[in-house]
């Protein structure tokens, strides 16, 4: 029982054997997966995606990566493509200030935009921070997001962070760095923060845990990532699945 809740299926790095890949997924117990587009093509392959499996589910939303390329017009069609009912929630969305892809402006405002779409439609979100902790948590608090659901994807940032968030009500979800070795810092968020507030994710094809570091990530890995909360928090591996399992449901309202 496991739900990989941020794998991007419809990336390149799968375009030559998805079928098997979703397979291993199966064969290892992954039951549910959450595809997130990053634009608006990809957005469109991850509704198709889950038109296909029945336990594959989409979000929608454009990456603050490609925020430059998003205008009213597509913040409308991103709208009419939320309504399917295999499309639980916008994103990703964020800020990233490490590449600056799309100026800093820019991607505060097309997320701020993204965000009262996600308040319109009553969908909760999932949020790309990347050295952008402040920005993204006022941007969050201003509007109202926490009011239908904040889920931290591929979460980095501290374990003080991260209590401020699920005081607020967020999720916090945990990618493959959970498992390297100077993952301290992820390992403080995943002591301090209750399973009942956590998730569990591949965001694959990147980010491989141990011991797949260095090869393409696929679905089928995210038990790596729940062996390491098991053993952090000293609870057993089904019950880590089953509560993230459970965890991801609920806030996807799946």
């Amino acid at each position: 029982m496991l739900f990989d809740s941020h794998a991007h299926l419809d990336a390149n790095q799968f375009k030559n054997d998805l079928n098997e890949v979703i397979k291993r997924a199966q064969d290892e117990g992954v039951e549910l997966i959450m595809n997130p587009g990053a634009d608006y093509e990809s957005s469109m392959n991850a509704v198709k995606l889950a038109e296909t499996y029945d336990f594959i589910y989409a979000a929608v939303g454009v990456h603050p990566h490609d925020a430059s390329s998003l205008d009213d017009m597509m913040l409308t069609l991103l709208k009419k493509m939320a309504k399917h009912p295999k499309v639980k929630a916008i994103g990703e969305i964020g800020l990233d200030y490490h590449y600056d892809y799309s100026p800093r402006e820019t991607q505060r405002y097309w997320f701020r935009k993204q965000l009262q779409l996600a308040k319109a439609l009553n969908l909760p979100v999932i949020i790309h921070d990347r050295e952008a902790n402040q920005d993204v948590f006022n941007i969050l608090k201003e509007e109202n997001a926490f009011e239908t659901g904040v889920l931290l994807h591929c979460y980095s940032g501290s374990a003080e962070l991260a209590r401020q968030y699920v005081n607020l009500g967020a999720y916090i979800s945990i990618a493959g760095p959970v498992t390297y070795k100077n993952a301290r810092k992820t390992v403080e968020v995943v002591e301090m923060i209750p399973l009942e507030k956590l998730l569990i994710e591949t965001d694959s094809p990147y980010l491989s845990p141990h011991p797949m570091r260095g090869k393409r990530n696929e679905s089928s890995y995210v038990k790596y990532v729940a062996e390491k909360i098991a053993e952090i928090k000293s609870l057993s591996y089904e019950e880590v699945c089953r509560v993230t399992f459970e965890n991801a449901k609920k806030y996807f309202k799946i």
